[in-house]
């Protein structure tokens, strides 16, 4: 694709970790305690993820946990993966370098902004997929919930490893994704433009050409059942394994509808875009399982063809019918 900008991934990882701070400050103890609770609960997870989701055992993924810095590295590697999944070159000459690099420190501040966020990650766009658990972010947001950590660090293990047997399930997941990224970006760069009418809502309404935005629905609507699936998948492990479940889920699902001074930068972002994929494929999922059982919801990842689409997200009987 040589419309295609490339980006210097070595420089975005430099500048998101010059801007990232540390987290919440441990000593050598607790580091190693956090550390080593993270990797039992996530092999404990998986087996309360294949009782719920009656899906096969996925093949073996490495467990890091990180720290932001690593985080921040980590993805840039998912993100120059993924490029080239989809046919991106590197700079050129002089010139394509500096606008590389500028394109490297934008990238490089937004990682930044989402190294402070983000709790774990399955990342498969990397040759040997693994799962990512950001412990000082973990550590931060249990604090603030003031959530039991032993049951919140299993909690978000078990979202986490939802994910890594939904690409299990569907080994063609991942090169879809990246059809559909190639879609997205496809035929010439992608056209943004301020909307008429006042702020845009979410990173789509920036969105000019219309063949753009309809592979981005596409994106929006895999990713909203993936992420539902997991939150429901969560929702039927329970109390039995989370015993303070409950109030977790209250907690979490507080936080992300907290407003405040950074509320319209994280819609722009498409943050808020995530929350909505979670409330959004979370009750496609609950309709789909009360209707029809787990079994039925899972032919979504037997096919390309079976995914949902962003209309029937919202209507999950137009997806019962077609199916």
């Amino acid at each position: 694709m040589e419309h295609l900008p490339a980006v210097d991934w070595a420089f975005a990882a430099m500048t998101g970790r010059s801007l990232v701070p540390p987290g919440p400050e441990l000593v050598p103890a607790e580091i190693d305690a956090v550390v080593a609770e993270l990797r039992d609960a996530a092999a404990r997870a998986e087996e309360h993820v294949a009782a719920v989701t009656l899906l096969e055992r996925p093949a073996p993924a490495d467990v890091l946990v990180v720290d932001r810095s690593t985080w921040i590295r980590s993805i840039c590697e998912s993100s120059r993966a993924m490029l080239e999944g989809v046919g991106a070159t590197e700079a050129g000459s002089s010139l394509d370098g500096a606008r590389a690099k500028a394109l490297g420190a934008q990238a490089g501040g937004v990682f930044a902004i989402l190294a402070q966020r983000i709790l774990g990650q399955f990342d498969p766009f990397v040759a040997a997929p693994r799962l990512l658990l950001v412990a000082p972010n973990v550590v931060a947001v249990e604090r603030e919930l003031r959530a039991v950590p032993s049951d919140f660090r299993l909690w978000v293990c078990l979202h986490e490893e939802t994910h890594r047997f939904q690409f299990g399930e569907a080994p063609w997941l991942r090169s879809h994704l990246l059809g559909l990224f190639g879609e997205l970006i496809a035929g010439e760069e992608l056209q943004f433009g301020w909307p008429r009418g006042g702020r845009p809502a979410s990173v789509r309404d920036l969105i000019n050409n219309p063949a753009q935005r309809e592979a981005f629905d596409q994106v929006t609507a895999v990713m909203s059942l993936m992420e539902g699936h997991a939150d429901v998948m969560m929702d039927r492990v329970g109390t039995a394994v989370v015993p303070s479940y409950p109030s977790i889920r209250k907690a979490f699902e507080g936080r992300r509808d907290s407003q405040g001074w950074g509320a319209w930068l994280r819609r722009l972002l498409g943050l808020d875009l995530k929350r909505e994929q979670y409330r959004d494929g979370a009750e496609f999922s609950r309709q789909v399982i009360d209707a029809a059982g787990v079994p039925t919801l899972n032919r979504a990842f037997s096919a390309p063809g079976l995914l949902p689409t962003l209309a029937e997200i919202h209507d999950p009987q137009l997806w019962l019918h077609r199916i």
